[in-house]
């Protein structure tokens, strides 16, 4: 363990136990970094596969500059890891199942860490994602801890699922239940029962924290209904997101220690390109890339697309597909476009001003970065909370279009549909509405984190709450 004498002086010390998925691992280590500046002491704990994963992808800082972040790197049992499948049905990333089985079994050298911790602390702070809530179970044997669940959602996603799990006790403003993505084909039937079961263990968590805020949350709309008695019996909750820095220094290192991608961004004009990602956890189909790649071909705006595979269980292990290009594509759109087949450095594309727009699944992490740097969305869910997250973006927000709707989500979405919807994003008085709506909302956003901000003061509220005397 690090650091033991520093531990000894400790009043209280906070332990992040995140979901082992790329978008929760950021989202709890983005945290860290928050926390960790009240000087507390924090200690992020997950499998050694993964915490390497989390700190070699982590965008705008680098934890190992961190002295107040712990790392304490858990043994991965033993699992099957299959490659992702990109011709399923459903397009939830089911062969992550057998990880989600595996993680059951860190329930004791976690309760071991929390054992530890709290005979040189005052106080123990757990926060755990909702997905990790069986895992944590021990904390109620601790006198001196606490837990806080960690919920990875947007409020808006959050609320929904927690009203229509209570019988919908009251009701709710028509024009938020208006046009509602059916939950069916989201994820598998073995993923829902995983989730269900977690679900039987958030009965002891002294409260929730929510990486979302007031500013883009509908003005607190979601974030308030959350708060209501019926929905969470008065428990405390905190909402100070956006985790992620709001504000990205892109130095101009030399070109050897900086991503080729943001070279090339500095070469174009302000607002003209279009990033094209789908996250850590969608693979498209062979048929689905030519006709994405057709279409961003014929609508002749320039753009950077990131075409990787999904995330295996272990994204350090064995070989991954490589997602073939229609013939000749990529010698075609030289100078107009970029496909990147590495980790991209997301924060930074779009923090760069040559970046317009953002064809994204609409994962919460990627909205609330896109969100935060100013760049509007073009909505293409493919499983979980992201066709709820494209009714929020598009809808609510109006910072963004559809591009696939969910009721279609058997189909392909064809080459013309594409087209159109980049040119409405990035090349048409309605995308440039968007835009400027987008780019008043990052305003709001940024100022919300910044002292006195609503955000920064549900951070201290937090604070003081656990380092109360």
């Amino acid at each position: 363990m690090d650091d033991q004498n520093g531990l000894k002086e400790a009043q209280v010390v906070v332990v992040m136990v995140p979901l082992p998925l790329q978008s929760h691992l950021n989202q709890l280590l983005q945290l860290s970094r928050l926390i960790s500046s009240y000087n507390i002491p924090v200690h992020y704990v997950c499998t050694t596969t993964h915490i390497r994963q989390a700190k070699l992808r982590v965008h705008g800082w680098n934890p190992l500059d961190n002295a107040n972040i712990h790392f304490h790197e858990l043994s991965t049992p033993a699992f099957i890891c299959p490659p992702p499948n990109p011709n399923a049905s459903i397009q939830y990333p089911s062969h992550l199942h057998p990880l989600f089985e595996a993680i059951t079994q860190f329930r004791q050298p976690i309760a071991a860490i929390f054992h530890a911790l709290s005979s040189t602390a005052k106080r123990v702070i757990i926060i755990h994602d909702s997905m990790m809530a069986s895992v944590v179970q021990d904390i109620t044997c601790i006198p001196n801890a606490e837990s806080y669940m960690f919920h990875s959602l947007s409020a808006f996603s959050t609320f929904l699922y927690f009203w229509e799990k209570m019988g919908k006790p009251f009701p709710v403003d028509a024009k938020i239940l208006q046009d509602l993505p059916s939950q069916e084909g989201c994820v598998t039937p073995e993923i829902a029962e995983f989730v269900h079961t977690q679900v039987n263990y958030w009965n002891f968590s002294s409260g929730y924290l929510y990486n979302s805020c007031k500013a883009i949350e509908g003005e607190g709309v979601f974030i308030d209904l959350l708060a209501r008695e019926e929905i969470t019996q008065n428990m405390k909750q905190w909402a100070f997101g956006p985790f992620n820095p709001v504000e990205v220094c892109d130095e101009k290192k030399p070109s050897d220690q900086r991503h080729k991608c943001l070279e090339w961004l500095d070469k174009q004009v302000p607002n003209s390109v279009i990033f094209v990602s789908f996250g850590t956890l969608t693979s498209l189909s062979d048929e689905q890339i030519k006709e994405l790649a057709i279409g961003l071909e014929r609508s002749e705006q320039k753009f950077i697309w990131v075409l990787r595979d999904a995330d295996k269980g272990d994204v350090l292990v064995g070989e991954t597909r490589r997602p073939q290009l229609p013939k000749g594509f990529e010698e075609r759109v030289e100078g107009k476009g970029m496909v990147v087949r590495d980790w991209a450095p997301q924060l930074q594309i779009l923090g760069h001003e040559s970046t317009g727009g953002f064809m994204s699944h609409c994962g919460w992490n990627s909205c609330l970065e896109s969100i935060s740097m100013g760049v509007p969305i073009a909505a293409w869910p493919m499983h979980s909370d992201q066709p709820m997250q494209t009714m929020l973006v598009t809808n609510i927000l109006k910072v963004g279009l559809v591009v696939k709707d969910w009721a279609r989500r058997q189909e392909l979405v064809s080459s013309s549909t594409v087209e159109t919807a980049v040119k409405r994003l990035m090349a048409s008085k309605e995308g440039d509405d968007m835009r400027k709506r987008v780019v008043e909302m990052s305003g709001a956003v940024k100022r919300s984190v910044e002292e006195g901000g609503v955000s920064r003061m549900e951070l201290d509220s937090f604070m003081a709450h656990i380092t109360r005397s």
